[in-house]
């Protein structure tokens, strides 16, 4: 990418009408005290460098996930881009209530979907039969198990390997086939951690039609991915993350094309300029958040139970 490309692109993107709010997400922090072996420089007191000697790790804070703060509302699609360790898994982990915040709070209108990397499917059963437990774990009928099961293996189209191991999968084959489970029940809000990262044209075009019937039928969709240009292409809005730290939120086409430029100088050594971009970007941070006492909260329920 040029500087020129990236000045006199067109602009574009899709737009959708957008709902009430699903997900709130305020003041949210996620910190991990953790142990490191990486060397203090500067002074260092007699007690820090005995504890050097003997081998031992100093503690110290991971800020996973750091005071961010938005809004997502029914029909939009959420890109959610950044670096590794950037803080983009932890944040859709918290918010499908798989993990507690140290801080600050996640409500949302309907238990997400959440679609990871390592979704649990058994190895050792066939795809046909992960695709019945997976509906029956949805809470579907037999009934509406058998009727959903074509349209799961349409958008999955893996063929007759539906009927191998799911050990014998390649990691795309897999990846389609979670995500087919996942979007049968057409849910309120999807969660999708690099989970379409993998697969060829076809059902990269079959994932977007189902994200868009999703976004239409005014659910909301959230994306983690490390390719931009998937964010740019399948999402209405992006959320750019640095270090657990929200730098942007926008238009998906604008807020992609950023992370991409910063991207592209830090890779080229390019360090004082992609240090400029990210402040640049952060100084036109707007973050958008609903007070409790906003009526359009009143359907939302908390994703975390805290000890009163």
């Amino acid at each position: 990418m040029s500087e020129s490309t990236q000045d006199t692109a067109p602009k574009k993107g899709i737009e959708v009408p957008l709902g009430e709010p699903t997900v709130s997400v305020r003041r949210l922090s996620v910190h991990y005290r953790v142990s490191s072996s990486e060397l203090q420089f500067g002074p260092t007191s007699r007690r820090q460098r005995v504890a050097r000697r003997l081998g031992w790790n100093r503690i110290v804070t991971v800020r996973a996930v750091n005071d961010v703060s938005f809004v997502a509302r029914a029909g939009e699609s959420v890109g959610v881009v950044g670096h590794n360790g950037s803080g983009k898994s932890t944040l859709l982990r918290v918010m499908a209530g798989l993990e507690t915040p140290t801080s600050g709070e996640v409500l949302a209108t309907a238990t997400p979907a959440f679609l990871g990397v390592n979704a649990a499917l058994l190895p050792e059963l066939s795809g046909m039969e992960n695709v019945r437990l997976g509906l029956l774990a949805m809470g579907k009928s037999p009934r509406q198990v058998r009727e959903a099961i074509p349209d799961v293996l349409k958008l999955a189209g893996i063929g007759v390997a539906v009927h191998r191991p799911m050990k014998t999968y390649s990691s795309g084959m897999a990846a389609r086939l979670r995500f087919a489970i996942s979007a049968a029940d057409r849910p309120e809000i999807l969660l999708i951690d690099e989970a379409l990262a993998t697969g060829d044209a076809a059902s990269k075009e079959r994932s977007e039609e189902r994200m868009a019937q999703i976004r239409r039928d005014a659910g909301t969709v959230f994306l983690v991915s490390h390719t931009a240009q998937t964010i740019e292409e399948m999402c209405t809005r992006a959320i750019w993350l640095h270090q657990g730290e929200m730098i942007l939120d926008g238009p998906a086409y604008e807020t992609a094309r950023a992370y991409r430029w910063w991207a592209w100088n830090l890779a080229k050594g390019e360090v004082e300029k992609a240090e400029g971009l990210l402040e640049d970007a952060r100084a036109t941070l707007r973050a958008t958040v609903v007070h409790p006492e906003d009526s359009t909260t009143d359907r939302h329920i908390a994703r975390h139970t805290y000890p009163s």
